[in-house]
């Protein structure tokens, strides 16, 4: 095989250089039995310059013995101690200096701030009266008997009206008879106030009022789910003012105060209920001397007491457990005072509202609307009847 080995240049041989320094002459080699030739007279380098010489004539390695041996020197100086490095570190060589701000005076207002606190005032965490701690609203529990009758969708309207500006909680009791009328969940759902569509099973065609099993249909649907609140009879064709409504929330157990009512000749007004010294009970209106003989001459609208009375008799110690219920075998007009009865034990019990029992916050008007019936659904059939017709 043909040999590639490059051969020297004959342009190195013989070659002299100044100052009597030289590289030795080509035959000055390694032998390929790795003995070698003298050196030449004029060798004085070190060794190292000779292996230099030789791997520097190896084309590309001459750049690379160029950078070891620049590297090598570098290295030599770098760990050459060349001057004094003291060794004793002090805690006190790490200490920051001591910055002070400039002194700058504050200003508000043109009063000089001569200090600023950055404490925390603990008072302003604790309410400063007890007062201050809002406690939440009683409950108001309506309780509206209705019926069939031409003024029933006119009255429940009226009143869902005013209760729906009543602040809540407040939940709205209406009980029918039998059988639940659409026309009438129609109008509780649009009215915006929570209620409860509540029926009558008993049969009352025998008795003159049938107001007097709705409500008790109503007691017992309290008295069953532990409602807890202030119970008030809210007669559909009486007119209220907001006033009474938040006035029965101060109520604590049984609060009364005066109703307005339109005599039955509807020619006069009459006034029924306590008479107040400041809110004790001190005497009766009525003008009705047939009924002198009641114990309590109070309007159904006239009164509310507290619904715990109910379903938790020893909490106000009642002497019996018995139900508190409304009753029908005594005479109309006499359903309000046998009931209080049953509440309390005398005027000692009640409280009259509003201070001194001194306003007018409900009417009772009388009107009967017995023999009108308002159409299924409150569509007129018949609406295409001409009476008159246009000209």
């Amino acid at each position: 095989m043909a040999s590639i080995r490059r051969t020297l240049s004959p342009a190195y041989h013989d070659r002299s250089y100044q100052n009597g320094a030289g590289f030795p002459s080509p035959s000055n080699k390694f032998l390929p039995n790795g003995s070698s030739k003298h050196f030449s007279s004029s060798s004085h380098l070190p060794f190292l310059f000779n292996v230099v010489n030789i791997v520097y004539r190896k084309g590309w390695r001459r750049s690379f013995c160029r950078c070891l041996f620049f590297f090598v020197i570098g290295f030599v100086f770098g760990i050459a101690p060349f001057g004094y490095s003291d060794t004793d570190v002090r805690a006190k060589d790490f200490t920051f200096p001591e910055l002070k701000p400039p002194h700058a005076t504050l200003r508000f207002d043109d009063q000089i701030v001569t200090s600023v606190s950055l404490s925390v005032n603990t008072k302003l965490l604790e309410p400063k009266e007890s007062t201050d701690i809002i406690e939440p609203l009683k409950q108001l529990i309506v309780v509206t008997p209705t019926y069939n009758r031409g003024f029933q969708a006119y009255f429940l309207n009226r009143l869902g009206q005013v209760l729906r500006l009543v602040k809540p909680p407040l939940v709205w009791i209406v009980v029918e008879e039998k059988a639940a009328s659409h026309e009438t969940a129609e109008i509780l759902r649009k009215t915006g106030v929570m209620y409860r569509h509540v029926l009558c099973a008993f049969n009352s065609s025998s008795v003159k009022d049938p107001r007097v099993h709705q409500r008790n249909a109503a007691l017992e649907h309290i008295e069953r789910h532990k409602l807890d609140g202030i119970v008030f009879f809210a007669d559909d064709d009486n007119v209220y003012t907001l006033e009474l409504f938040e006035s029965l929330r101060t109520i604590s157990r049984f609060g009364t105060w005066p109703v307005a009512m339109l005599a039955q000749s509807k020619n006069k007004a009459i006034l029924e209920g306590p008479v107040c010294n400041a809110s004790k009970v001190i005497g009766w209106h009525t003008n009705d001397k047939s009924k002198r003989i009641r114990r309590f001459y109070v309007d159904m609208s006239g009164f509310a007491f507290n619904s715990s009375i109910l379903w938790d008799p020893k909490r106000w110690a009642r002497p019996s457990s018995n139900p508190i219920r409304q009753l029908d075998t005594v005479k109309e007009g006499f359903q309000e005072s046998t009931f209080i009865e049953q509440v309390v034990e005398d005027e000692s019990q009640m409280e009259g509202i509003p201070h001194g029992c001194s306003r007018i916050m409900n009417w009772h008007l009388h009107l009967h609307t017995d023999n009108l019936f308002y159409p299924k659904g409150w569509l007129l059939e018949k609406n295409l009847e001409v009476i008159l017709p246009i000209k």
